[in-house]
Formats: structure tokens, C-alpha cells, sequence
């Protein structure tokens, strides 16, 4: 395959620049540049190495004016941008084993280079548009929430978090093969997908055989949890779960959540039966005004961090 022809494609431009031409034509510290490079997980490069295209140029110009007109804290700037460079990492390996599969599933596209980058070609403005796209339906949905509440603190609010878990997932693995496990992660994270979006929740990570997610309402939550169960324990091709759901305040940074909230529904959903769904007290108080739902105390237990941690049992009513 042409390397060079393919990386102009990717790369919008050919390599023209060493990493202190960028920082001179961008009108940047080179500590500055050389800081976001390394923290959008960019392999360093010697001072030397013509590396850098037009695009790279103009990127760091735009960070610096962001940064200068106060939308970025310079503070928080390697922060920030190690969080994108961390999801679109993720986002762009996934892209090119997809389009790895689909070039060595066609016979004529694996012998023809030509044909290869002309598909590139095509498809890269094709998949920039579908993700501005998406880009812009989310950052609509979370602005209108934020601007709905403009008194509330964006980085630690009240919230529900949830952890929805496969049970025996770990024997699973011995039992079955790779394709087969690929299919049911695949068939879980598909569903979970579906659910969390269709009751106004976030899908804040998927970690192998769990889902965690966190929704503004209780009901919502409740129903995120329930549907979730319900849904897995109709499919024959997926093994039941196990949830656990706490409320409260959470402290979210760069798409992650944290917090003594979030704990504790990891510690719920690590005590909870096959096909049960645990809450903590908060949120048990929240949902028994709530049509709809039977919220039962069950007996404390002990877990990390909690020398008696009081759950309470979740079901339709």
C-alpha cells in the first residue's frame, strides 16, 4: 500500500514541518506545543524530524486562542486535552479495524492499493461528517440541561449512578470461545446502548461484561435498571444481571465520574443477586413516592468501605 499516498489522506497535507516550525508559525511556547502533543498520547519526536502538516499547525494555533480567550483554563489544558486525545484514540482504532476487516474481506480491494486509497479517500470526509454530526446532538442535549439549571455546578451535581453487571462472566470466558464472547459483549453493549438512551440516561463507560451510566431523575435511573434486567433475561443468548443503583452528588471531570456516590453503586451492584437490582437509601426515599415501583429494605451487609451498607431491593410493583 502507497504509506505516503494514505497518510496525505489522513493527515490532510503532506509532512512539512519540524516540531519548532510548528510552534513558530503558530505563534506558541515550544513547552506549550511539545505539552498538548505529548497529552493527546502523540509519540515525542526529535527536534529534527519533519513530522507535522498544515493541519498540526493551524490545531495549535486554535488551542492557544482558546486558551487566550478564557473558554479553556490554562489550568486544566493538558487535562482536557488528554481526555480527547484518550477517547479519539479509542474511536480511531475502532474505524480502522473496521476498515482493515473490510479490505481484507474484498479480494480486488486487497490487490489494488489504488482502489484502497480511493476508498479511504471517500469514506474519511464521510465518517468526519457523521461525527460533527453526533458531536453536535450531544453537546445540544447536555447544554440544554446545563442551561435549564444555570445555578447548578456542571462538575458535581445531583445525579443517579448505575451499574449494570453480566453474571459468570468470568467463567463464560473459559467456556466459550473468542468469536462467541465478541457476539454477547457485542449483544449486551448494543442493548445497554439502546436502553440508557431511550430513558434519557449517559452511558459514562463500558467495562467488558458492565455498563455504567448515570441519569438526572430516579425514575429514570429505575427504569434504565429494570429495562436493562427485563430485556437480558428475555434474550437466551445473554446471561442474567445484576445492578446497583445509588443517588447523590457526583463529581464528573473530562467524561469520567467519580465519588463516594459512585462507589457505592459498584458496591450495591457486587452484593446483588442474579436478576436484582439494589439502591441505596437515597434513592429508595426518592422512588417510594414514585407510581409504579416496590422498594423492599433488605438485610445490611459489609463490603469495602461500608461496615454496614443498608440496601434496598428495586422491582415493578
Amino acid at each position: 500500500m502507497d504509506q505516503e499516498r494514505l497518510e496525505r489522506i489522513l493527515l490532510g497535507g503532506e509532512r512539512r514541518y519540524t516540531r519548532l516550525e510548528v510552534a513558530e508559525k503558530a505563534g506558541v511556547p515550544i513547552e506549550r506545543a511539545t505539552r498538548l502533543w505529548r497529552a493527546l498520547g502523540f509519540a515525542t519526536v526529535a527536534d529534527d524530524q519533519v513530522v507535522f502538516t498544515d493541519a498540526d499547525v493551524e490545531a495549535v494555533r486554535t488551542a492557544d486562542q482558546l486558551i487566550s480567550s478564557g473558554l479553556l483554563d490554562p489550568r486544566v489544558e493538558t487535562s482536557v486535552t488528554r481526555a480527547l486525545g484518550q477517547h479519539l484514540s479509542r474511536l480511531a482504532e475502532w474505524q480502522v479495524s473496521m476498515l482493515w476487516t473490510l479490505i481484507t474481506e474484498n479480494e480486488e480491494l486487497g490487490r489494488d492499493d489504488r482502489q484502497v486509497a480511493l476508498l479511504v479517500e471517500r469514506l474519511v470526509p464521510e465518517l468526519q461528517r457523521v461525527q460533527d454530526f453526533v458531536w453536535r446532538r450531544h453537546l445540544a442535549a447536555f447544554a440544554g440541561r446545563a442551561l435549564a439549571s444555570p445555578e447548578e455546578d456542571l462538575e458535581a451535581r445531583t445525579e443517579v449512578a448505575g451499574f449494570v453487571d453480566m453474571v459468570g462472566y468470568t467463567r463464560l470466558t473459559r467456556r466459550i470461545g473468542e468469536a462467541e464472547l465478541s457476539g454477547i459483549l457485542e449483544r449486551f453493549e448494543a442493548l445497554a446502548t439502546e436502553v440508557v438512551a431511550e430513558h434519557r440516561g449517559r452511558i459514562v463507560k463500558m467495562i467488558g461484561d458492565e455498563v455504567l451510566f448515570v441519569a438526572d431523575s430516579p425514575v429514570d435511573a429505575a427504569e434504565i435498571a429494570l429495562s436493562l434486567t427485563e430485556r437480558t433475561s428475555a434474550d437466551p443468548e445473554l446471561p442474567e444481571v445484576r445492578a446497583g443503583l445509588a443517588a447523590g452528588r457526583i463529581l464528573s471531570r473530562f467524561g469520567d465520574v467519580y465519588g463516594s456516590v459512585v462507589n457505592l453503586a459498584a458496591r450495591l451492584t457486587s452484593i446483588a443477586r442474579p436478576g436484582t437490582i439494589l439502591v441505596d437509601r437515597e434513592l429508595a426515599r426518592d422512588l417510594a413516592s414514585a407510581r409504579g415501583y416496590s422498594v423492599r429494605p433488605r438485610r445490611p451487609a459489609s463490603v469495602r468501605g461500608y461496615a454496614r451498607l443498608r440496601p434496598y431491593a428495586l422491582r415493578r410493583a
